[in-house]
């Protein structure tokens, strides 16, 4: 597939509303390669420099450090690989604020679970591609025919 430059903020702003609809990423310790694994990102709207975790304090992921995520929306139309750091988060307010009944079904004792551990990762570099092939295109895919230009689609390394 070829991509076309994006424009940083707009890729931004795609990755967010993708992750937002579907908050789900492969997580890996970058000291750790066998600990991939699915987690369920918790975002705040008003914090784009940082998402949450919720695990236990037995899960590989306790041992913080450098991480790196790769996210795949809902769509397909929506790619990216992040990297931050974990570290624990320690805010209680913080804490309520990210509680729903989703993690609650996970941690039987409530938000004070003694082997609950909220993570926070603070985002670093991020690689995000997007691309809409549309209903024509994926037609014409399945027929085999050449789908090349209306697979282009957008790259842009930045920031989160």
């Amino acid at each position: 597939m070829k991509y076309s430059e994006g424009k940083p903020e707009e890729m931004k702003e795609k990755f967010w509303k993708a992750l937002a609809d579907s908050p789900f990423v492969m997580l890996q310790l970058d000291a750790d390669p066998d600990s991939t694994a699915p987690m369920t990102a918790q975002l705040d709207k008003d914090a784009n420099h940082a998402i949450w975790f919720f695990t236990s304090k037995d899960n590989r992921f306790a041992t913080l450090g450098a991480a790196t995520a790769n996210f795949e929306s809902k769509g397909h139309d929506v790619f990216a690989r992040f990297s931050g750091t974990l570290t624990q988060e320690t805010s209680r307010e913080r804490l309520d604020k990210q509680w729903n009944n989703f993690v609650e079904a996970w941690f039987p004792g409530g938000k004070d679970d003694p082997n609950l551990l909220m993570l926070r990762m603070d985002l670093g570099d991020a690689s995000i591609w997007a691309g809409d092939l549309g209903l024509l295109a994926t037609a014409k895919m399945a027929l085999g025919m050449n789908v090349r230009e209306e697979a282009k689609g957008s790259y842009a390394e930045t920031a989160l």
